[in-house]
């Protein structure tokens, strides 16, 4: 069996009769609400993205962690906030992201929250630009129970890598990968899935070939090329490749670029899945990096309180009106990730 098809047996055996109910009404609630428009919610998320840190060491140009750039605070994840979080959610939870914005292995406390949800049986897996994976917390990382890591490498060589990964180490990435390919080897672990994830941009679309030669000889199990989401696309923009296949966005006949995906009104992820922030905010996606759509605290209340509430459930209705009316919306693609 491939590395993949053993992932995704993994992650289908952390189902529970509850929580394979859960899903089904969570499928059947998001279908019910395209076909009438009318907004219904009759499940929990089956997924859930925390974030850890909103620090990075890095200084990528299209994301507000690494540029310093947000207008929400920034911060660490309390341990009690995450517990208390988890401990409502485990019934029903399949899946787990431990991340957002930032460098997850920045938090002190990073693997054991990994350990906590692990020991729930829950799937969980993070990002990472894998400049921390030093030998120790390779093998920590290993003997935490994290299911999938992905390693975020951008280039083949310095030069192109620090293009997009200002401030980073080509070297640190590789070395970190030899260490937890290590780690799994010594300790005899098929966990973590280590996945290279490639974000394909002009400065680095010619070693895409190159990246999948590197990953099997480095050791990973799967390689990935991810789009690159930008902020200002209309008029062109120096990170956009010249092979639509890996871009989010087409240029026309004006010289304009535009999303190439149609805007559909509707969004699966608003119905099975979830984003907290390191404070307890819980926004609607991923794509909401600055938390400008807040639906509630969870330092004030808990999180099915907010799941079924009023604030979720009017975002959710507009999306099935227009999407277009919401800015996160509007530069939003579904199939971001190509696979190798």
């Amino acid at each position: 069996m491939t590395g993949r098809f053993k992932d995704g047996l993994r992650y289908l055996s952390r189902f529970t009769l509850r929580r394979a109910w859960n899903g089904i009404k969570v499928i059947g609630s998001y279908y019910f609400s395209r076909w009438t428009r009318k907004e219904r919610q009759w499940g929990m998320p089956m997924a859930i993205a925390i974030e850890p840190t909103t620090a990075c060491n890095l200084g990528c140009p299209e994301c507000p962690s690494g540029l310093k750039q947000f207008s929400r605070p920034t911060g660490n994840l309390k341990s009690q906030l995450f517990r208390k979080t988890i401990d409502e959610l485990a019934p029903t939870l399949t899946y787990l992201t431990f991340y957002f914005q930032g460098e997850p292995y920045i938090h002190p406390s990073f693997l054991d929250m990994v350990r906590y949800a692990h020991e729930r049986k829950i799937y969980t897996a993070t990002s990472t630009n894998a400049h921390f994976l030093n030998a120790e917390m390779a093998r920590k990382t290993v003997r935490s129970g994290l299911d999938r890591l992905i390693i975020s490498i951008d280039g083949t060589d310095q030069e192109t890598y620090e293009q997009y990964r200002v401030k980073g180490s080509i070297h640190r990435v590789l070395e970190g990968t030899r260490h937890m390919v290590e780690a799994k080897k010594s300790l005899k672990s098929a966990t973590p899935h280590l996945i290279f994830q490639f974000l394909v941009v002009k400065p680095n679309e010619h070693q895409v070939e190159e990246i999948k030669q590197l990953g099997k000889k480095m050791g990973v199990d799967e390689v990935r090329f991810k789009t690159a989401q930008v902020y200002h696309y209309e008029n062109g923009n120096p990170l956009i490749p010249d092979n639509e296949k890996y871009s989010r966005y087409q240029k026309q006949k004006d010289g304009k670029y535009r999303i190439k995906n149609q805007m559909d009104h509707h969004c699966w992820k608003l119905w099975h899945s979830s984003v907290i922030t390191w404070d307890g905010m819980v926004v609607p996606c991923c794509f909401d990096k600055d938390a400008a759509y807040r639906l509630g605290n969870l330092k004030r209340t808990d999180f099915k309180t907010l799941w079924y509430g009023d604030l979720y459930a009017n975002f959710r209705q507009t999306v099935l009106q227009s999407r277009s009316g919401t800015d996160i919306c509007r530069n939003c693609s579904e199939g971001t990730k190509v696979w190798a």
